[in-house]
């Protein structure tokens, strides 16, 4: 039996080679990886919201809730005014299922449930119509402008006035 060997021939052949190709293979590669993990997180990101200004800091430590004062004494607008600043929106087109405004058929059934029936839904808020309540206009003035509404449809409501002031 003869023995023959065959020389090795591999694209690694000396100790050099091979120190290169493990550098080039796994060294480079993680530095590679390091340098650009290095670049993305350096840049200086800011948060939304974030800036130092004195505007933005008032904004983010601000109060849940605000206090309005306003004048009790004011006089109280009359129902056409409130109506064409709030309810026009919606009723003198009928948006969202409202009854339109001098509407007789829409109206009537509603007339028919009577004035504190209405203005309860007017306050609180009913179907797509969200609550009139607490908003610009007092009570008194939102009943104004139900009255003001039920009135060209065929109602005969009495417009809501002012409590009297206690005598004291």
């Amino acid at each position: 039996m003869s023995e023959q060997h065959e020389a090795h021939t591999g694209p690694i052949r000396t100790p050099k080679q091979l120190l290169l190709t493990v550098f080039y293979s796994f060294v480079l590669p993680v530095i590679v990886i390091i340098g650009l993990v290095t670049y993305v997180g350096s840049h200086f990101k800011q948060s939304p919201g974030a800036s130092s200004l004195p505007e933005s800091i008032a904004a983010r430590i601000q109060k849940v809730g605000t206090v309005e004062i306003r004048d009790a004494n004011r006089p109280l607008r009359a129902g056409d005014e409130v109506y064409k600043a709030q309810c026009s929106a919606c009723h003198s087109s009928g948006a969202a299922g409202a009854p339109k405004f001098q509407d007789v058929g829409a109206w009537a059934a509603r007339i028919k449930t009577g004035y504190e029936a209405l203005l309860n839904s007017a306050l609180k808020g009913k179907g797509a119509m969200g609550a009139q309540g607490g908003g610009e206009y007092n009570d008194i003035e939102i009943g104004r402008a139900v009255v003001y509404m039920t009135n060209a449809a065929g109602g005969k409501f009495a417009e809501p006035s002012a409590p009297a002031a206690e005598k004291k």
